[in-house]
């Protein structure tokens, strides 16, 4: 397979696997399969990660083991510049995932729950990060594409998922909305959505209203 060939491979591939990734976790497809298996609903969310994990690792072989020429390399102090930043993006994930609830996130609450509710149940919380940023995986995982060396497929795909990260906030932010109703849209207001602005933060005591709020809600 020629390089032009694994790169048209790579876009076809990783459009496919975004928009099947949207399609499936879109409420509607949800609202779905309840109405048609409800029993399959408390494995729902483990099943599409599972699915989402099988159906990528071809794409990610291809992109880190298909030979293909370099666009740049970073040397010297650009090297450890960039791999510090790889490694505090790196720590940032690990840390923020105190701040989830990782069980219900793999879907392995919902199965061993028995849980029949389509919507996600973990409520409207802020951790440190979000008080800076609405997405935070998001933007650790932007810090990891572009500090990686890029030769033409590397960076074919980091380009398609930056897309699909900017894309996909919108969509997931349309279901928060849902869920946490005007408080969401208070937060989206104050809260930059994937790079952080340093004009657009809450303070603790703000994060810690807009939360007191959204347990106010009926």
């Amino acid at each position: 397979m020629q390089t032009e060939t694994a790169v048209i491979v790579l876009v076809v591939g990783w459009i496919a696997y975004f928009a099947l990734h949207s399609l499936l976790a879109s409420l509607k497809a949800k609202h779905w399969v309840a109405r048609h298996w409800p029993g399959a609903v408390r494995g729902y969310r483990l099943f599409y990660n599972l699915l989402s994990v099988v159906l990528i690792l071809p794409l990610v072989g291809i992109t880190l083991f298909y030979p293909a020429p370099w666009l740049w390399r970073w040397e010297g102090v650009a090297a450890w510049v960039a791999n510090g930043l790889a490694l505090a993006a790196l720590i940032g994930f690990f840390w923020t995932t105190r701040y989830y609830s990782m069980a219900e996130f793999l879907g392995t609450q919902q199965w061993r729950g028995h849980e029949t509710r389509v919507e996600d149940q973990e409520g409207f919380y802020l951790s440190p990060l979000h008080r800076w940023v609405r997405h935070p995986w998001y933007f650790l995982g932007l810090v990891l594409l572009w500090t990686r060396d890029m030769n033409l497929l590397f960076f074919t795909t980091a380009v398609i998922i930056s897309l699909y990260l900017f894309i996909g906030s919108k969509l997931e932010e349309r279901k928060l909305i849902t869920y946490h109703g005007d408080v969401y849209r208070e937060y989206r207001r104050r809260v930059a959505g994937i790079i952080p602005l340093p004009w657009k933060h809450l303070s603790p005591s703000e994060a810690q209203q807009l939360v007191g709020n959204a347990k106010q809600r009926p």
